[in-house]
């Protein structure tokens, strides 16, 4: 593998859940046997059958936030099993088990690997990855280790697609956004990369290769 135009695209930037991790949509399988619900419970697929998703079509439209999405999603879900679950990391910790390593994206770890060898810089840009997932989260994946720079806007207050979130990894990347390629799921942020300066992958959850394929492109790494 070798990296190409390293004057132009110089680091990696990644939204997390979507991107590097599967998502929930993907692993109602998993999340109904940690939860002791019957198959087919969850029925709920948003951008895989959005015809059947009122909420996530909602969303979309920009009508409510992601975060209210997994808040309507958090609450229903909590009932189905008894529980009332207050914050976002106690129903990710429920449905994803002990296990986060399962739901990592095999597309992910190779793209980063590529990239990391062709000599590209790597960072996480994530409106929730701590308040989804719970602070311990980030020690049972050795692979974050890989990374420069997390920036997540738990912590920062900032969400996508806001201009701020871009300009914080494009300064602890001490690289110009024009160096920095972009993958995010949701249209809304990779507007906002855009805007910022960034290139920005859609990265679609339903042909995650073609999309990693596309962003080692842009940043000249063959894989």
């Amino acid at each position: 593998m070798s990296g190409q135009g390293a004057d132009t695209a110089q680091a990696l930037v990644l939204d997390f859940g979507g991107v590097i991790s599967r998502t929930l949509f993907e692993t109602h399988d998993l999340s109904e046997r940690a939860l002791g619900l019957d198959p087919g419970t969850l029925t709920w697929r948003g951008p895989f059958a959005p015809e059947g998703d009122p909420v996530w079509r909602r969303m979309q439209a920009g009508e409510i936030t992601e975060r209210d999405y997994w808040a309507h999603r958090m609450a229903e879900t909590g009932e189905l099993v008894g529980e009332t679950w207050t914050q976002f990391a106690q129903f990710v910790g429920r449905v994803r088990g002990d296990d986060p390593e399962a739901v990592i994206r095999p597309e992910a770890r190779e793209a980063i690997a590529h990239a990391k060898a062709a000599g590209c810089k790597l960072a996480i840009l994530s409106n929730e990855l701590d308040l989804f997932y719970g602070e311990g989260f980030r020690d049972k994946l050795p692979f974050l280790k890989d990374f420069d720079v997390i920036v997540d806007a738990t912590h920062t207050g900032v969400l996508k697609p806001d201009a701020r979130a871009y300009g914080f990894v494009t300064q602890a990347l001490g690289l110009p956004p024009e160096a920095c390629v972009f993958v995010d799921d949701q249209p809304r942020n990779i507007r906002g990369a855009e805007d910022a300066g960034m290139r920005g992958v859609q990265f679609d959850v339903t042909d995650p290769g073609t999309s990693y394929a596309r962003a080692l492109d842009l940043l000249g790494v063959r894989a």
